[in-house]
């Protein structure tokens, strides 16, 4: 195995910060909650830090690095024969490869976050759980509860129900970000929150309402929906839902009725 002496230097185009705490990598395994049985997708997994712990608990690793230099050493660095390592950018890897129910680890840099977690959680071949890595406020922002929702929450607990794992102080990394990390925990619905819900309907309707965060949803949903202000407060009636809330303020209950309204 490479000596981690041979670090290379990291790309801060794509975000690189070099874990190599233990208590903090295995915090990681520990939350995705492995078995003999599952197969692991980590994304990202640089200088195999991580994958060396993955490869110990789990049946089959498939990890999908970006930077060519680093996919090409991993398995220089880790020695295990459960271990896959793809060259591809996760963006377009085909999570329909992967068997039903996999599991996902990873140290998710900040631009990629929100399209990451929008791929995952839309992919009709879904994860069953995942241990993600991600700045704190990030993870504080999909966890968050009403009054400080965003499309980004309610994007995610629309297809999972969603937990804080430990702090990852900054110092822990090489070379150390702005701000610490956090470990966000997420478990696929076993069942659809909204099982009557068309999703493309539902998110058009969500997407209205935080479009103009700062205003009303009276003002948001008639600008974002192209609806008169009448018929914007009509709906917000039909849902119970006061014309001066923001869209911060509501549940994802609060943002079904309000689906279910905008059919009538």
């Amino acid at each position: 195995m490479a000596s981690m002496s041979d670090t290379p230097p990291t790309k801060k185009s794509l975000g690189q910060h070099w874990l190599h705490d233990d208590d903090a990598l295995q915090a990681m395994c520990d939350a995705v909650g492995l078995t003999p049985d599952d197969t692991v997708l980590e994304i990202g997994p640089g200088l195999g830090t991580l994958t060396q712990k993955l490869a110990v608990q789990a049946k089959q690793v498939v990890a999908v690095e970006f930077d060519a230099a680093l996919a090409r050493d991993l398995p220089k660095r880790v020695h295990a024969p459960n271990v896959q390592v793809v060259h591809q950018d996760i963006l377009q890897f085909d999570l329909t490869s992967l068997p039903p129910s996999y599991k996902v680890a990873a140290n998710i840099p900040y631009y990629l976050t929100s399209n990451l977690l929008r791929q995952l959680c839309e992919n009709p071949n879904h994860f069953s759980s995942a241990a993600l890595l991600v700045q704190k406020e990030v993870a504080g922002r999909v966890c968050a509860q009403p009054g400080g929702m965003s499309l980004l929450s309610v994007s995610v607990q629309f297809y999972c129900q969603t937990g804080l794992g430990p702090v990852v102080p900054a110092a822990l990394f090489t070379p150390p970000p702005k701000v610490d990390s956090q470990i966000l925990l997420l478990e696929y619905r076993a069942a659809p929150l909204f099982p009557d819900a068309d999703t493309k309907v539902f998110f058009r309707v969500v997407k209205a309402g935080f479009a103009q965060r700062r205003k009303t949803l009276l003002n948001s949903l008639s600008a974002g929906l192209r609806l008169g202000r009448e018929e914007t407060a009509a709906l917000l009636g039909r849902a119970n839902i006061a014309p001066s809330t923001r869209a911060q303020n509501l549940s994802l209950q609060q943002w079904h009725a309000l689906y279910s309204a905008y059919l009538l």
